[in-house]
């Protein structure tokens, strides 16, 4: 008897202990990086977003990587997974928490298989949020961004048609593979700068673990002025 109740606590505790993982997926200027960075501090995910780490290697002095990661960027190609696995692995160990949003990851099936060989054993998806946005804004906020001095090589033109072909042919397939388990969120910004002038977040409720219905849980909560959010069939807007 004490022996089942040992292993059953113990089962319990590596069980806690399995980081919990969204994947954060949408266009390129979606809004991606804004909510998460809300989420992590209104329930305390740990925010990794894969671009930044590619692009933080990049700038590492010594760095093997750097050249092809600066060549993959600003031709708006995908990173070799073995080495965006490999960073988003040593940031989960360094951050010391146990529940993350991957923002911008998995992109391809390339990303997905090699996330599976290499993760899936050592982490427990949640489910996968997807910021679906017009490529019009997508676009806007991207160059404004670059405009203000985001210091990103790929805020240009240019490389947004190339990233957007490369959004619609590799990660929207990623979209459809994880069907069961996506919470669609459309955004309709009021302007291109809207989530920079009232910076709120749009919030899922099952990332804060409440006990409620199926239907609540798949609602969101929003306070950013001039969105409307579109779930599941519900419309829900707020002044």
């Amino acid at each position: 008897m004490l022996e089942r109740v040992l292993v059953r606590c113990a089962t319990s505790y590596v069980s806690r202990m399995v980081p919990e993982v969204v994947f954060v997926l949408g266009a390129p200027g979606a809004g991606k990086g804004t909510q998460c960075a809300y989420i992590s501090r209104e329930f305390g995910f740990e925010h990794l977003s894969a671009g930044d780490l590619l692009r933080e290697e990049r700038q590492r002095p010594g760095s093997e990587y750097g050249e092809m990661i600066e060549a993959k960027i600003r031709e708006g190609q995908i990173v070799p997974v073995e080495v965006t696995c490999s960073l988003l692995h040593r940031a989960m160990m360094r951050s010391g928490k146990n529940r993350f949003l991957i923002d911008g990851f998995p992109r391809n099936q390339d990303n997905l298989e090699g996330w599976t060989r290499a993760m899936s054993d050592k982490t427990k998806l949640l489910f996968v949020l997807f910021f679906e946005c017009s490529q019009e804004l997508c676009v806007d906020r991207c160059l404004e961004r670059g405009a203000a001095g985001s210091g990103r090589s790929d805020d240009n033109l240019d490389s947004l048609r190339k990233r957007f072909d490369t959004y619609l042919k590799d990660t929207m397939p990623i979209i459809d593979h994880y069907q069961g388990c996506v919470r669609p969120l459309s955004l309709f910004y009021s302007d291109a700068s809207a989530d920079r002038v009232e910076e709120k977040s749009l919030v899922p409720r099952s990332l804060a673990h409440s006990a409620q219905t199926e239907r609540d849980e798949s609602c969101f909560f929003e306070r950013a002025t001039g969105v409307h959010l579109f779930i599941r069939g519900y419309h829900i807007k707020k002044t």
